[in-house]
């Protein structure tokens, strides 16, 4: 008697780039896992996956801790898989670094229809690749003024913590790759198999692709609903050439109020608060990237280096280039 297992509903193979995040590749494989077969046997019944590399060696998370792959990409079989999954980098260069290795297999599977799915910075890499065009892209917040400034052609979907486009899905990774993932299993397997196991993973209820982050309003679920839309705003309009009082308009409130409701609740003017977010995320670009100031200074709304180098130096007590000159040192 055959104790083969029937094909499964849905096959996905899963490509990670050196350095990829743990969190968003162990929690898309593990809700596979749960709902992958009856009770908790672990085995790949209804949805199966393979681990794919460009070659046979392990690939190491951004942790250190290594994967072994399950097949090559001048081994495997795309037609026997019905998605391919891409785990990025944890840095954006990193990501758009590999399309040399890594374009061929994703323009093969594109080009033999397989959708493509994009989790966290592999959204830089599908672009890199010209993989992207006239799709939308849903990424981590902390990108999204970067994409934009490399990428103006493509949609962003700036409130969207994932992304189902046709043929290509992205998603922001962290924990929106469970989401994203009950989704995809949703379509495939059914909607009870999706949600099988959440409860399991201490996860209430799958989130929907619009689900707006209450962290990113910066003050918690105390702030007021008009505060915390324009730290929302805010955030997501780093790069755009938007003034408070734009802001103001587009909540439904005046230049004033919103002035008094950031003074009582944040300690600062509207305009002090979103300075300071642009710079934080300027020394988070310095610190991160090899890009230069003039292009960090244009994604985060400066619009030129010595803007950029002047506040720098007033909010951090030393100039963008001896911050880099100083980590490369270390």
């Amino acid at each position: 008697m055959s104790t083969a297992l029937p094909r499964p509903d849905v096959r996905l193979l899963l490509l990670p780039l050196p350095d990829f995040a743990l969190l968003p590749f162990g929690a898309f494989l593990d809700k596979l896992r749960f709902s992958a077969d009856d009770e908790d046997h672990s085995r790949q019944r209804y949805c199966a996956w393979t681990l794919l590399g460009i070659d046979a060696a392990p690939v190491a998370s951004s942790s250190g801790v290594q994967v072994n792959m399950d097949t090559t990409a001048d081994a495997v079989d795309l037609a026997a898989f019905d998605y391919l999954v891409v785990f990025g980098s944890r840095t954006v260069q990193a990501s758009r670094g590999y399309v040399q290795a890594y374009g061929p297999v994703l323009r093969k599977a594109a080009a033999r229809g397989l959708p493509l799915v994009a989790i966290d910075n592999a959204s830089f890499l599908l672009a890199e690749a010209g993989l992207l065009k006239g799709h939308r892209v849903a990424l981590h917040w902390r990108h999204v003024a970067e994409f934009r400034h490399a990428f103006p052609r493509i949609a962003v979907a700036s409130e969207q913590i994932y992304c189902f486009d046709s043929d290509r899905i992205t998603c922001a990774g962290g924990t929106a790759a469970i989401d994203m993932a009950v989704e995809l299993l949703s379509r495939h397997c059914g909607r009870v198999r999706a949600f099988k196991g959440l409860a399991d993973m201490l996860v209430d209820a799958p989130r929907h692709q619009g689900h707006h982050l209450q962290s990113m309003e910066g003050g918690g679920p105390d702030l007021t609903r008009h505060l915390a839309r324009a730290v929302a705003l805010m955030r997501s309009s780093l790069a755009e050439g938007l003034t408070v009082a734009d802001l103001a308009e587009r909540i439904g409130i005046g230049r004033r109020q919103l002035d008094r409701l950031f003074t009582e609740q944040m300690g600062m003017s509207a305009h002090d608060h979103w300075t300071k977010m642009r710079m934080e995320q300027a020394h988070w670009r310095v610190t991160n990237s090899h890009h230069s100031l003039a292009a960090i200074a244009d994604e985060v709304g400066l619009g030129n280096a010595s803007s950029l180098a002047r506040l720098f130096r007033q909010h951090y007590g030393t100039s963008p280039g001896a911050l880099r000159a100083g980590r490369a040192s270390t």
